[in-house]
């Protein structure tokens, strides 16, 4: 299976250590006055509605629900399709075929010869990168991946290496697989990390997402012992009901999130304890893929 080889071969693949730039926010110091525990609450104001045609809604057989937050700004080709796949029903009786432990779950064709709609683009341009680094709350230090990480003003995790930035492939953020050419993936076949994050992953494959609702349904799923962790037979596949935007469903259905704003001092009060935590815990630090995706049912 094309897409499933590559995943694995870029997992395989060494990351090169980013290069170090000098930092736009000085790093917290030992002597640093910490916030108070309250100071990082949000407030009312930081929470913000996520529209409706950007939460993809997949219903699996097993009664369970997963909610996938979209990325339409920073991948806009792919989740085009994503949303003309949707509308076509193009998921409904599909499967997720493939488990493989610390690394990812995959969905959609296990045969990869299910036709797309006629609509769908058939080689969207490769979005591994989405522009000029410009967060709302920037981290203190670097880390193996990356020069500078962050997250922008609605929440999403992102990274440079002092030219081009990206979204970072944290536990539960969403990826289209690809054959090998950079443009061979249409958004039919998708994966999330269920173990750790998968940086290695980083401007290789495009995010699309982030699953906000129903993680553990697909990070609990059997592992597969088989090459890559493809399911050896269709039995052990978990069959997807049907998968809808929310704006797809009549609207006393459809079920309303939204996202904790970065873009204030709650915020960067609450990276502040992360960074820096009281005693007696002694290490310190942050990794971009810690930050929580802050995601709730609108009230």
């Amino acid at each position: 299976m094309a897409k499933t080889l590559l995943v694995l071969a870029a997992a395989l693949a060494a990351a090169p250590l980013a290069a170090q730039t000098a930092s736009q926010t000085p790093a917290r110091t030992a002597t640093a006055a910490r916030p108070a525990p309250s100071a990082a609450e949000p407030a009312a104001e930081d929470w913000r509605d996520i529209p409706d045609d950007e939460i993809l809604l997949v219903q699996l057989k097993t009664g369970r629900q997963v909610a996938i937050r979209l990325a339409a700004r920073f991948a806009p080709a792919h989740v085009n399709n994503i949303r003309k796949l949707a509308a076509a029903r193009w998921w409904d009786g599909e499967s997720v075929y493939r488990v493989q432990e610390n690394w990812v779950a995959q969905w959609g064709d296990p045969t990869e010869k299910k036709p797309l709609p006629p609509e769908i683009l058939a080689r969207p341009p490769a979005e591994f990168e989405i522009g000029t680094f410009a967060p709302a709350q920037r981290l203190s230090k670097p880390d193996s991946y990356a020069a500078a990480t962050g997250v922008t003003a609605d929440g999403w995790p992102i990274a440079s290496d002092g030219k081009a930035a990206w979204l970072t492939h944290c536990y539960g953020m969403v990826g289209v697989a690809r054959d090998q050419l950079p443009d061979t993936g249409t958004g039919a076949e998708l994966f999330t990390p269920i173990g750790q994050s998968a940086r290695r992953l980083d401007r290789n494959y495009t995010v699309v997402g982030r699953i906000i609702e129903g993680m553990p349904f697909l990070s609990a799923l059997p592992r597969s012992d088989a090459a890559m962790g493809v399911y050896a037979t269709e039995g052990e596949r978990t069959g997807i009901a049907w998968v809808r935007l929310a704006s797809q469903l009549p609207a006393d259905e459809r079920p309303h999130f939204q996202v904790r704003a970065t873009d204030n001092v709650r915020y960067a009060a609450m990276i502040a304890l992360r960074e820096d935590p009281a005693p007696p815990t002694v290490a310190t630090g942050l990794n971009v893929c810690d930050l929580p995706a802050a995601v709730r049912r609108r009230p």
